[in-house]
């Protein structure tokens, strides 16, 4: 018996269908993994989508309060969006809310296919090459089936559009030469028919006993006139940025020029940016050149192909910085250091190549959240040469010192890395740099030439002078304990600044230990650890 139309689609409805979008992937997830032959073949298209729709459905299980069910269902698939066909769905969740989420009654069969029609635009829209045969081509006849569907009522609507989908899933193959090839659907446009059937089973109230996915069958030939797929790129970058609508342009401009498989979704300052490239770190910095990029991923695409083999056999660390000071402190304390530009993320091949040359069990010390991901791929590379590498999730240079502190080479390469990392989580870290612009930050509105003092990465206290905001950075560092006090003056601190604070701290501190280091860094004119 199908539902009343006016209860459909409420808050309850959508958290239904999400969960039940969730449970249908994750049972369904092996066989659209094992479909997934484009962009690339990494047979992770399934569990990306369910992945992302489990975000979602995650997010809408949250507190309850007054945020409209359909905005909370496309902000968790863009949080938690995996892969380009969890990017490009995330974008499908928006595009619905952006109808159905304003409406004061019930949408009939004509609202919905408007709602559908406007998600395969703005799925379209994020992807700057779309190609057919995929998720977008199958979105788009979906809507349009929705659309021409007779009878006005959302059930009709809603099965007009998964059977639409499931049709225009069948013709893939003839609209993608690698799908021919190899005797598959496209996995993306599959995912998406489980998630349209996952809606015609709440609105209507009849649940499926399965979920089918398109068996892979022998391939047949390319359909004539037509090239090869290309070689694909050899890394996998997402992340979340925080930056203005008008940063999003040029970042897509420089992101096309260096990859391919651009997928930027998102709006009002937050975006979820997908790409394929073979410089990883050039595909970050153009986050960092358009705003604030973090939960970073680097994904290697072809672990399967295996990689060089490590040289040599040995203990080593590796330790990245940018600035002279820190490394000659590294290298002092036996890291080998790998220098990275000032604001920039270092080349990921030289970082792979370093670590490899380095030994066959290396930790890799990353010293900033943006090298963290990187790291992650780089060392993935050097185990698939066979080689035993640990990134050890530092994200400042006075964890990364901390670190260093507790080495022991002569520990079995476990016990050294966890020890490493228990030193480095222990360290709380802090930093003053000076403001470069008017911005919100979490302590207040700052402006040019503003003294920042952070903690942890957030913005804790804003002054005017250097070092009364580090007093007040190290007094708050200090209100929850701490035994050890690490002062790193960079290039520019005022001369005394390091010495004003050490008798700061012998007045309200007399029992911790200070350390001061010259770090030379250029961009932050104090750095700080307490452990």
């Amino acid at each position: 018996m199908a539902l009343d139309e006016a209860a459909v689609l409420d808050g309850a409805a959508v958290r239904r269908w999400c969960r039940l979008a969730a449970e249908a992937l994750g049972r369904t997830r092996a066989e659209i993994d094992a479909l997934n032959v484009f962009p690339v073949p990494d047979g992770d298209t399934g569990t990306n989508l369910h992945l992302t729709v489990l975000a979602a459905a995650d997010a809408l299980d949250g507190p309850p309060g007054g945020a409209d069910p359909w905005r909370t269902l496309a902000q968790g698939a863009l949080l938690g969006a995996r892969g380009n066909s969890g990017v490009i769905l995330s974008q499908v969740f928006r595009g619905l809310a952006d109808v159905l989420g304003t409406l004061e009654a019930p949408p009939d069969g004509a609202v919905f296919a408007a709602a559908l029609d406007h998600a395969s635009v703005l799925a379209r829209g994020a992807v700057e090459h779309p190609v057919e045969g995929t998720i977008l081509s199958v979105l788009a006849e979906a809507a349009a089936a929705c659309a021409a569907a007779p009878g006005t009522g959302l059930p009709e609507a809603a099965r007009a559009a998964a059977a639409g989908a499931r049709q225009a899933l069948r013709r893939t193959p003839g609209q993608l030469d690698v799908l021919a090839r190899s005797g598959v659907v496209d996995a993306g446009a599959a995912g998406l028919c489980v998630v349209l059937d996952a809606l015609v089973a709440v609105i209507t109230d009849e649940y499926p006993e399965r979920y089918e996915v398109p068996p892979r069958t022998a391939g047949t030939p390319a359909p004539a006139g037509r090239a090869p797929a290309p070689q694909g790129f050899g890394y996998e970058v997402m992340y979340l940025l925080d930056a203005p609508d008008d940063a999003v342009h040029t970042l897509r401009e420089r992101l096309d020029g260096i990859g391919d498989s651009l997928v930027v979704v998102g709006g009002d300052g937050l975006w979820n940016v997908h790409v394929h490239v073979d410089d990883a770190g050039t595909a970050i910095e153009a986050g960092m050149a358009a705003g604030r990029p973090h939960r970073i991923r680097v994904t290697y695409l072809h672990a399967a192909e295996g990689g060089p083999h490590a040289p040599h056999t040995g203990r080593a660390v590796i330790a990245v910085t940018a600035a002279d000071g820190l490394a000659a402190l590294f290298e002092e304390s036996g890291a080998r250091v790998v220098r990275r530009e000032p604001g920039a993320v270092p080349p990921l091949a030289v970082l792979a190549e370093a670590i490899l040359a380095a030994g066959d069990e290396v930790a890799v010390l990353p010293n900033e959240p943006e090298v963290l991901a990187l790291a992650e791929a780089a060392a993935e590379r050097a185990r698939d040469g066979g080689a035993r590498i640990a990134v050890v999730p530092t994200k400042a240079s006075v964890q990364g010192m901390a670190a260093l502190a507790v080495h022991d080479p002569l520990r079995r390469f476990a016990e050294d890395v966890i020890e490493m990392t228990r030193a480095a989580g222990a360290t709380r870290f802090g930093h003053l740099e000076v403001a470069a612009q008017e911005a919100v930050t979490s302590a207040g509105l700052c402006q040019p030439g503003d003294v920042l003092g952070l903690i942890e990465g957030d913005v804790a206290t804003i002054g005017g002078d250097l070092a009364a905001v580090a007093r007040d950075v190290l007094d708050r560092m200090l209100s929850g304990g701490g035994e050890l006090v690490t002062l790193i003056p960079g290039r520019h601190a005022p001369p005394g600044l390091a010495a004003g604070l050490e008798e700061h701290l012998r007045r309200r501190r007399p029992d911790a230990d200070v350390g001061v280091y010259d770090g030379d860094q250029e961009r932050y004119p104090l750095l700080i650890g307490v452990e």
